[in-house]
């Protein structure tokens, strides 16, 4: 368990000491395992992808935009003619379908104080270091139907469809885009499995194979419980003939003569 954790911390200093990133990646399956799954992404957060020695003493953001492919031929742009970041949401796009919708917005990862690596050995720490390594676009079931809900909304993705995904930087003072990655390569989720395809456990049988095993059973069941019955029903039989046999028997005993002494 300890060496899975050193090679995981590893692989992920290498990740962050790469150089420059040009688009958003998704997550290794070192990082996180099942990804995509049928309505999420994870993604690798921009460290070190954009360069803060280029904008001193300024507050900046990241937005995360989301696409759907297909919508890539009607419009891929983030941004207003006057280099405003778009604030359109996943309603107004129909999830990425029109075009990009802002899916995320959180703080410049510091390139130069990265998560601690230490923490990836103790179980209680991993999960916040790879909040802060990742973010999954998707995760956010309840954002859509909570009225009261004033944040950048991430709700989930549709399965088996194809996104792209770019990260914007913005002054979040002037409210300007300073710069942005390409956007990434395709990714697709995962397609929901049929029914009839699903393996289950044990043995591994399709889902034609649990109906038929349960029509089975239960023809079995109906066999059994006749035969039960019939074997019921003949004792219960042999019983009360017996009974009648020796009723008669009585009967025929009781209504003998009986020979009567002559007396002296």
């Amino acid at each position: 368990m300890c060496s899975r954790w050193v090679v995981l911390a590893f692989y992920c200093l290498g990740q962050l000491c790469a150089g420059q990133s040009l688009k958003p990646q998704i997550a290794a399956p070192e990082l996180a395992t099942n990804n995509p799954t049928l309505t999420t992404v994870a993604l690798e957060k921009p460290f070190c992808m954009f360069d803060s020695s280029l904008y001193p003493n300024k507050s900046y953001v990241i937005y995360l935009y989301t696409m759907k492919e297909s919508a890539s031929g009607i419009s891929s742009l983030v941004t207003t003619t006057n280099s405003k970041p778009l604030n359109s949401t996943f309603q107004q796009t129909s999830g990425g379908k029109l075009g990009p919708y802002k899916a995320a917005m959180f703080n410049v990862p510091n390139c130069a104080s990265p998560p601690k690596f230490t923490d990836v050995g103790d179980v209680n720490k991993v999960s916040d270091v790879l909040k802060q390594y990742l973010f999954r676009v998707g995760d956010d079931g309840s954002c859509l139907y909570d009225p009261n809900f004033l944040a950048v909304c991430n709700p989930p993705l549709t399965p088996d469809t194809t996104y792209r995904f770019k990260y914007v930087l913005v002054d979040s003072t002037e409210g300007i885009m300073k710069d942005q990655t390409l956007w990434s390569d395709p990714i697709k989720t995962r397609r929901a499995k049929l029914p009839l395809k699903i393996d289950t456990w044990p043995g591994r049988r399709s889902g034609g194979m649990i109906v038929i095993t349960s029509i089975l059973s239960v023809l079995v069941f109906l066999l059994l419980a006749g035969l039960l019955a019939s074997v019921s029903s003949a004792v219960m039989g042999s019983e009360a003939a017996s009974a009648e046999i020796k009723h008669v028997s009585q009967t025929i005993q009781q209504s003998e003569p009986r020979p009567q002494l002559s007396s002296e």
